[in-house]
């Protein structure tokens, strides 16, 4: 009786542990939740976030809980920089922002970085990138530079300023929703795709990329390197940089110059914090529009088929985490051609970075959903045009960019016309006649 109940019990755990076992297989091997709902907010708090991203900022504001604007800042509204196609749409090239990032020195192993701003309230708080290394200097023999069995010592400079460029928001709630677990497994099974072409001596593929990884272990979606994992953090440091608005998940901008700053109470309160994130969270997925004549349409249809041949879709995957039309698969890939030392050569600074952190010329794949309304394309803004953002892709995309280029000049032109079929939304709201300005300025 006992040996028969030990076993009915032994048999029991068994069981438990193989169907354990079996949905933790089942788990690790899927891609993740999908997306199943859209985004959603009262029109009251869309309405009251939309008059916060549209309001024009200034010291001492009547809206604000703290000092208003600055007191350092890019802009004075949110919509000055995301206009194009409406509220909440990408920037030009002339109101980028210079993004630093200061890199490991012996005695500092973090990372540390920020945003070069352009305005500023007083003298004694203006910013720029000569004045960076007033507080980080160049470090004398800190870079080794290798290459085959030659080895050089040169100063390493810590500091790289980068220009960025303000991205469209639309459909950021989407991508909000997207599980960090659909971007890991989409980065697996692209890796394996490259190990498997390899194996069959096929070495033009793309490489695959990988995910950002923070420290706290989530996948970064949002930001041009991934830096951030949610919508809110990346609305919080909007606010916090662009406009040296305080808000509950941040303080307002502090001067790198040397001027005095003085701590205040947040410019934003939790209400109004809300509403402005759920403004964000709810603005409309950009649209894919099919011309309606029927010769016009097959271009378009066939720039869309060879879009995925000559192997776009290695890194502008059409749809990750059950959101279809997105064209991203969020992970960073090394695109441009760095190569300025020559093949074989390598600077290795005397402190590396952070396991898993970007390294300088590492940029997230951004989302093509309404391309045709975000130009100039790139991190920098520095393509202008479609046909030049394709042409510009090198590094790990360099095969794609020569399959693109060895296609006739009717195939290219077809990808084009996909590409410009991918469009703002139509509800998207007209952005106001200030950023309308701005927009008449830059064409």
């Amino acid at each position: 009786m006992f040996r028969s109940s030990l076993a009915r019990i032994r048999r029991r755990v068994g069981v438990g542990f193989s169907v354990f076992l079996g949905l933790w297989v089942v788990w690790a091997l899927a891609p993740g939740i999908p997306v199943l709902s859209a985004p959603r907010a009262s029109t009251v708090v869309k309405e009251a976030g939309l008059t916060l991203f549209e309001h024009d900022w200034k010291p001492g504001d009547s809206l604000a809980g703290g000092d208003g604007l600055g007191p350092v800042f890019n802009e004075r509204s949110c919509v000055a920089c995301h206009f194009q196609g409406g509220v909440g749409g990408g920037g030009d090239a002339k109101h980028n922002v210079a993004s630093f990032e200061v890199h490991p020195v012996p005695g500092r192993p973090e990372v540390m970085g920020g945003v070069l701003h352009s305005f500023a309230l007083s003298k004694d708080c203006r910013e720029s990138p000569t004045g960076l290394h007033d507080f980080f200097a160049v470090v004398p023999g800190g870079l080794k530079v290798v290459g085959g069995c030659t080895i050089e010592i040169r100063d390493f400079d810590p500091v790289r300023v980068h220009s960025l460029n303000a991205t469209a928001l639309f459909g950021a709630g989407w991508i909000d929703r997207i599980s960090g677990k659909s971007i890991v497994h989409q980065g697996q099974s692209r890796a394996l795709e490259a190990i498997g072409r390899e194996l069959m001596a096929d070495l033009n593929g793309i490489r695959g990329g990988r995910p950002r990884v923070l420290a706290d272990g989530r996948i970064g979606k949002f930001g041009w390197k991934a830096q951030f994992a949610t919508l809110e953090e990346f609305v919080a440091s909007a606010c916090a940089n662009e406009l040296g608005l305080g808000n509950p998940m941040m303080e307002q901008a502090k001067p790198w110059a040397h001027g005095s700053y003085t701590k205040v109470d947040r410019d934003l309160g939790p209400t109004q914090f809300r509403s402005l994130v759920a403004f964000v969270d709810t603005l409309p997925r950009p649209i894919e529009v099919m011309p309606i004549e029927a010769n016009e349409r097959a271009v378009v249809e066939r720039g869309k088929t060879l879009f995925g041949q000559v192997g776009c879709v290695a890194c502008h995957t059409p749809e990750i985490g059950g959101v279809a039309g997105i064209y991203s698969d969020f992970l960073l890939h090394r695109v441009l051609d760095t190569r300025s030392l020559g093949s074989g050569y390598a600077e290795v600074p005397t402190t590396p970075l952070p396991d898993g952190h970007p390294l300088p010329d590492e940029w997230k794949t951004p989302p093509l959903w309404g391309v045709a309304d975000s130009a100039p394309y790139f991190h920098d803004g520095g393509s202008f045009t479609l046909e030049a953002a394709i042409r510009r892709h090198q590094g790990d995309a360099a095969s794609v960019t020569r399959a693109y280029e060895s296609l006739p000049i009717s195939d290219r032109e077809a990808i084009n016309h996909f590409l410009k079929s991918l469009r703002a939304p139509t509800e998207a709201k007209p952005a106001n006649s200030r950023a309308q300005g701005i927009i008449a300025m830059a064409r």
